[in-house]
């Protein structure tokens, strides 16, 4: 499984072809997102026609929940990463939602995330 960060599917969504081919090729049984990726999504939502749009597309993918595994290890990241690197809440829990899966972290905003020590990007081919 692959976890997808929210500007992937921003620009699948904003029919990017290489976004949505490469989602094509990872197959949508191998995505996963997490909430936080979710509530950007619907947070993002331009309109009501939007949001129900983002729903209908999403529906289909397992979203991965907030835990506290998830929980502690973001606090972790945030405390390691925020200051010397300027670690966001929203990305320190995508990076500790990869890393409590043991999943491979899907991102356009590599440079957010490539200093966390455990976490694993994926790369296209």
């Amino acid at each position: 499984m692959i976890l997808c960060d929210t500007n992937i599917f921003i620009e699948a969504f904003k029919d990017n072809p290489s976004a949505t081919e490469m989602l094509r090729r990872i197959g949508f049984q191998n995505i996963s997102l997490s909430a936080v990726t979710l509530m950007e999504l619907y947070f993002g939502a331009c309109n009501k026609r939007e949001l129900a749009k983002i729903k209908s597309r999403m529906k289909n993918l397992e979203t991965l929940i907030l835990d506290g595994s998830i929980t502690n290890t973001a606090i972790d990241l945030i405390a390691k990463y925020s200051k010397s690197h300027g670690l966001q809440i929203p990305d320190a829990l995508i990076a500790a939602t990869a890393i409590c899966h043991d999943m491979e972290l899907l991102t356009y905003n590599v440079k957010d995330f490539k200093f966390i020590k455990g976490i694993k990007m994926f790369t296209p081919l």
